[in-house]
């Protein structure tokens, strides 16, 4: 069964982090909130805890999973950005964005799109999930929490652990999250593309709504 932990949204108990960092780093999956909504995340570097995350979201290797980074220093290390991509991603981090960009050597091979060798990349705004991912120190693998068959995300950390309580090894409430998840945002062409308008403002980045 999922162990729940009640952190504090603006004022995480480091206890309760340090010890949600160490069920990531030892195979654990998660649940986790975000500035947009709840998210599934396991540590980069464990292929079972990818596959569990997979088989929990109900995707397969072509979605795009997300490394949710601190800053942009630490996206720098795993995605290629160029000048213009910089001051793009800077003007949405931290924020509900995720960037699709071209993976660096540092991502693994099972990590990236099978074909187009791109990774999505994320800074959050929550301050549960920055504390996070201060403490584990390295991007964690994310997507998320949309159940197979639904179209919005799981709100409630309660209903969470009730629905996943056999599949998760954690889930770390701190109240309510929104059902909205990250505006999504092609960065592999000439121009951005976005693939999904979510949270994030697009008028904020001079970007239209897709078709």
């Amino acid at each position: 069964m999922a162990q729940l932990f009640t952190v504090h949204p603006t004022n995480p108990q480091p206890r309760l982090i340090r010890r949600a960092a160490e069920i990531v780093r030892g195979g654990g999956l998660a649940a986790y909130p975000t500035d947009s909504s709840y998210a599934l995340g396991c540590h980069l570097g464990d292929a079972p805890a990818q596959q569990r995350l997979r088989r929990v979201r109900g995707v397969d290797e072509k979605h795009h999973l997300t490394l949710m980074c601190r800053d942009l220093s630490q996206i720098a290390a795993y995605a290629v950005v160029d000048n213009a991509q910089f001051r793009l991603l800077r003007l949405a981090t931290p924020g509900s964005y995720t960037f699709i960009l071209r993976a660096t050597k540092e991502v693994p091979r099972r990590l990236q799109h099978p074909k187009r060798r791109t990774i999505g990349v994320r800074v959050p705004a929550h301050v549960v999930t920055q504390a996070l991912l201060a403490e584990l120190g390295e991007p964690m693998l994310s997507a998320t929490l949309i159940l197979p068959g639904e179209t919005a995300p799981l709100a409630d950390a309660a209903a969470i652990r009730a629905a996943l309580e056999r599949e998760l090894d954690v889930v770390v409430d701190c109240g309510p999250c929104g059902t909205e998840p990250s505006t999504v945002i092609d960065l592999t062409g000439e121009a951005p593309v976005v693939l999904r308008k979510g949270k994030g403002s697009l008028e904020t980045l001079g970007l239209d709504a897709p078709l």
